[in-house]
Formats: C-alpha cells, sequence, structure tokens
C-alpha cells in the first residue's frame, strides 16, 4: 500500500522541553526530505525553522499555552502574535481545562477567541485534551471553540493521561460544523494507526513518528 498521501496529513513535531537546535535542524530537514505539511515546535524555535525551512510548503506551527492551558488570556493572545510575527502559520493553543471542568463555556469560547482575533486569518487548532473531558464536555468545548472560530479542534498535548483515541476523534468531527477540522496528536506511532485516525474524520495528525510512520517501522515516541 503506497502510503506517501500520509505525509500532507501529517505536523512532523518535536515538543520536548529537551530538544535542542541540532534537534530543530533534523525536523525541519526530514519535513523537507518528506514532504510533511508542517514542523510543529515550541515558540523558542519559529525563527530557527523560519531561517532553516527552504521549502514554502513546509509551514510552521507553534504551541500556545502549552500543556497546561492555564494563562491569562491576555498572555497567551498576545503569545500568539509574537509568534505569528516570528514566523508561525499556524497555532495550536490549549483551552482552560478547569474552566471547563467547571462548566464556564462563555470563558473557554472567551479565551479561544482572544487568540483567533490576535492571529487572524491564521488558523487556530484548539487542544481540547480529550482524555481529562466526558463527552458532554467535548462536545461543549468543540462548540466553543466553533464559536470562537477556531479552525481545528485537536484531541491532546501528547503530555496528559492518555493521547488521541478513535473514539474522541469521531465524537470531535461530530460536534463541529463542516467548516471546522480536526486534528488527532498524542500516541500516533504507526501506519495502522494514523489510517484509523484519518478514516475517524482527522485530517492532520501530530506526531513525532512521521518518519517511522512512512517507512512503516514502529516507534517508542510518546507525541
Amino acid at each position: 500500500m503506497d502510503t506517501n498521501f500520509l505525509a500532507k496529513y501529517i505536523d512532523h513535531t518535536s515538543l520536548s522541553p529537551q530538544l535542542t537546535h541540532q534537534g530543530v535542524l533534523e525536523i525541519c530537514r526530514e519535513s523537507q526530505e518528506f514532504g510533511f505539511y508542517a514542523v510543529c515546535l515550541a515558540p523558542c524555535w519559529i525563527s530557527t525553522a523560519k531561517e532553516t525551512l527552504t521549502a514554502d510548503s513546509v509551514k510552521i506551527a507553534t504551541v500556545i499555552s502549552f500543556p497546561h492551558g492555564n494563562d491569562l488570556s491576555s498572555t497567551k493572545a498576545l503569545a500568539a502574535q509574537q509568534a505569528k510575527s516570528a514566523g508561525a502559520d499556524e497555532i495550536d493553543m490549549v483551552i482552560n481545562l478547569g474552566w471547563a471542568a467547571e462548566g464556564n463555556w462563555s470563558a473557554v469560547e472567551s479565551d479561544i477567541a482572544q487568540v483567533v482575533k490576535a492571529v487572524q486569518p491564521s488558523p487556530v487548532k484548539v487542544i481540547l485534551e480529550t482524555c481529562l473531558l466526558s463527552v458532554d464536555q467535548t462536545q461543549k468545548a468543540c462548540h466553543a471553540a466553533a464559536q470562537a472560530g477556531a479552525k481545528f479542534v485537536k484531541t491532546s498535548t501528547g503530555f496528559s493521561k492518555a493521547g488521541a483515541t478513535i473514539e474522541a476523534v469521531r465524537l470531535m468531527k461530530s460536534s463541529i460544523p463542516p467548516t471546522m477540522e480536526v486534528k488527532a496528536s498524542g500516541g500516533i506511532r504507526d501506519q495502522a494507526t494514523a489510517l484509523a485516525m484519518i478514516d475517524a474524520g482527522a485530517t492532520r495528525l501530530g506526531t513525532s513518528s512521521g518518519v517511522a510512520i512512512l517507512s512503516g517501522k514502529p516507534t517508542q515516541s510518546n507525541y
């Protein structure tokens, strides 16, 4: 089976706090070699990626308020704006999980909306951390993201107790309008899982195992 088409689904990701300059160069090299849709790196590495990537086809994504989501909304918005100015094409932000837990959905929506406004028209992906949410909470978080103008809802940070699941992707897909998309991330390490996530409705995959997925080799990466 030809799985080269998978490359354009993948945000080639490294969000380890111990990532080095050399690691960033390697991520960028692999992304260009294999034709991944984007690299996804912490904000401090955006400028390095911008300088390193010679293929305009490879986008730069970064994370905001990662992995806990509990920064001030104004801080998230400013960080997102600064990330865009540094060269980020897409913003993956974490929702305020405390507000989600207590059902303060107007605050969750406002939090997302401030980031969307700060970087529009750049796409914002809203990380829900579905392993910490009930079905009802996931649906309401998707609604808040849609109302706030986000482009994607995303399953996971990869740093909580579990990553993406087929059930979560299906639920998210059914809870958003057709104009929105789903990014599955966390624990996607092989071709079978990647294909299953796409079949469930994901149009983007966040993984540090992109090379292994395309080559069909297993990996032990957490993200």
